[in-house]
């Protein structure tokens, strides 16, 4: 079965990532899905920001907990990815809402609106000083859009199955990802993960632990793959039966994808 093609923070081999333009890219791109990850701001709203603090992304002290949504959205989080843009004379003017800080609803917003469907998979960031309080207001921000159940467009992912328990517990109709880290660290895993989990190794485990990806091709459970940007990674994840691949690259994993002969 031909695998979900998911943008990794948008289309963020082209873009900044978590950026409104990321996102926009990934749609123009093709992405079936988009993946984010969350953190909860000072004042109780969730944003799209992957590091705890802003130091590679916007080029500032502070952590995303401590600072509220209005401080966050007068920073500017893309020229990180491209700092000699600013001196390109013939670069079209850019729209600075494109490189703002991207809130959790505005993100399900372009996914509500969007003019064909597309899935969203939620990573809740741990550990965090607000604990369980990311995944409260995240089933919250979901019951309002109508997607708790089990048509839900979004599934949540995580490296904690303690944050995946209380999911359950939370939205218990939701698709749950279990993500993981280390080859090593799935026989401690194994006997945490509940019935009907997906899980979801990274791609440079794969590669490198034979034995772990035979492993994770024997479970019996779908399997979403992260980061995979190259065409042998994703060749891996077809041998695998892998259901969803996560890449910086979406535009050209679907390309790789249409390119192989049907039938």
């Amino acid at each position: 079965m031909r695998p979900q093609v998911v943008a990794h923070r948008g289309a963020s081999f082209d873009n900044a990532e978590h950026t409104l333009g990321a996102y926009m890219g990934a749609i123009r791109d093709g992405a079936e899905a988009f993946e984010c990850d969350v953190r909860l701001t000072a004042d109780g709203h969730l944003v799209c920001v992957h590091d705890r603090d802003l130091r590679r992304t916007a080029s500032k002290r502070g952590l995303v907990s401590t600072m509220e949504l209005a401080d966050l959205d007068q920073l500017e989080f893309a020229s990180w990815k491209n700092p000699w843009a600013a001196f390109d004379d013939e670069a079209p003017d850019r729209d600075p809402d494109l490189d703002r800080v991207l809130t959790l609803r505005r993100l399900m917003e372009i996914v509500a609106e969007a003019d064909r469907p597309i899935e969203l998979a939620i990573e809740t960031k741990h550990p965090t000083r607000y604990g369980g309080l990311v995944e409260r207001r995240l089933v919250e921000a979901l019951a309002e859009f109508g997607w708790t159940g089990e048509d839900s467009p979004v599934r949540v992912m995580s490296f904690s199955y303690v944050a995946l328990q209380r999911m359950q517990r939370l939205a218990p109709h939701l698709r749950l990802v279990m993500l993981i880290e280390k080859a090593r660290h799935w026989p401690m895993l194994k006997p945490m993960v509940e019935d009907g989990w997906i899980l979801g190794p990274g791609i440079d485990q794969l590669v490198k632990h034979q034995k772990f990806a035979e492993k994770m091709g024997r479970t019996g459970r779908e399997l979403h793959v992260w980061t995979v940007n190259a065409e042998e990674e994703l060749d891996l994840c077809r041998s695998l039966g892998v259901r969803a691949v996560i890449t910086d690259r979406p535009r050209a994993v679907l390309g790789w994808l249409d390119a192989v002969p049907t039938g």
